[in-house]
Parts: C-alpha cells; sequence; structure tokens
C-alpha cells in the first residue's frame, strides 16, 4: 500500500496519505482546509542498506601525503 504526498491547491497544506484502494482518492481532502483540489507530490525514499561489518575509515592523518598508498582505502 503506497503512500503518497499532495500539496492543497488553496491553502499550501503539504500531507501524506496512505492510499489502500481507488476509494481512498476520490474522498481526498486536504486536512486543514477540506479542498479537495490537490497535487501529487514527487515523493523521495531512501533505501535501508544494512550495516556494514567494518567501520569507516578514518580521515587521513597526514594531510593527502600518505606513505602506504592504497592500504587505508581512502584512495
Amino acid at each position: 500500500m503506497p503512500i503518497y504526498e499532495y500539496a492543497c491547491q488553496e491553502c499550501g497544506t503539504k500531507f501524506e496519505k496512505l492510499i489502500r484502494r481507488q476509494a481512498d482518492l476520490d474522498d481526498l481532502t486536504c486536512p486543514s482546509c477540506g479542498e479537495s483540489r490537490l497535487a501529487r507530490q514527487l515523493s523521495t525514499f531512501a533505501p535501508q542498506m544494512g550495516a556494514s561489518k567494518s567501520p569507516a575509515p578514518a580521515m587521513c592523518p597526514s594531510g593527502g601525503m600518505c606513505p602506504t598508498p592504497g592500504k587505508c582505502g581512502m584512495n
């Protein structure tokens, strides 16, 4: 069941709505003013990738002049 983002054309309120069936779209109104003229917004998402097994590399303490290039994974 997708969650859609909308912006009210009347008052500008932005809100999210879980859409389970077509009837949910037919009855959709702004929660602030009751207006039915809504614009669906471009939704963004961030996929969850699991935790890394190794810690992130530390900043290079030598200021970029690495004595062992390739060893720290920063190259």
